[in-house]
């Protein structure tokens, strides 16, 4: 069966409420179950993306519940639980964050980190469109399309991110690990805090500290793990 075929046999249970995105071969679309209401978030991807099958029935707060993932003939189907929420680049569309509001971000954003990077999982596109907040507030870390599984490659073969929170190894220069996500944090907090890149302008007092060894340019030099960063804040 294919992709397509497949979200056709869906469409008969459920119904369609929204495209979220559609960009690059991959299908968003938010779908309402007919009899019970509830919705759920399909995502369709023209080739596997192995951490949706990592994550499959992995319970944590901080990031969504994954129902199913179906290898079907020309890609992958993958049925994700729906979050009513907003994300912290929306709630940047009208103001900055304190700083309580920020660490509360970054604490869970470093939970969530922590459950893939013990999986294995890389996520490499931590930035603010992938971190939801939900209505009762909980924070969501989404989005595992960049992600990869770690090996021992001397370098990354596909270049995977967004500019501004791409470590200087997701350039093709050397290969990603928990690290890099290490990084992209660290841009996340500042941006949460003063609006800007860190390379145009670090937060003040200790979030600056974070935010400098966060992203160091030798990985060497970030802490280490998502655990490190979550105890230093």
């Amino acid at each position: 069966m294919k992709n397509e075929e497949y979200i056709k046999k869906v469409l008969q249970t459920y119904s369609l409420v929204s495209a979220l995105s559609r960009k690059n071969g991959c299908e968003v679309l938010q779908l309402r179950n007919k009899k019970t209401g509830k919705d759920l978030v399909l995502r369709s991807f023209p080739h596997p993306v192995a951490a949706y099958e990592k994550l499959q029935n992995i319970r944590c707060a901080n990031l969504p519940e994954i129902y199913d993932v179906l290898e079907l003939d020309d890609g992958q189907i993958v049925l994700e639980e729906y979050i009513d929420g907003i994300t912290v680049a929306q709630v940047m569309e009208t103001e900055k964050y304190r700083p309580s509001g920020a660490r509360k971000v970054l604490l869970g954003v470093c939970d969530a980190l922590t459950v893939l990077h013990d999986r294995g999982i890389i996520h490499r596109d931590v930035k603010p469109e992938n971190v939801l907040i939900d209505n009762s507030g909980r924070v969501v870390l989404i989005d595992f399309n960049a992600s990869r599984m770690e090996s021992f490659a001397s370098k990354d073969t596909v270049i995977m991110g967004t500019v501004g929170y791409a470590s200087p190894e997701q350039l093709g220069l050397s290969q990603t690990d928990a690290r890099t996500d290490i990084y992209a944090a660290g841009v996340l907090y500042n941006v949460l805090l003063t609006g800007q890149h860190p390379s145009v302008i670090i937060a003040s007092g200790k979030p600056g500290r974070i935010v400098r060894k966060c992203t160091a340019v030798n990985p060497d030099e970030r802490y280490q793990s998502a655990a490190e960063l979550w105890s230093a804040l």
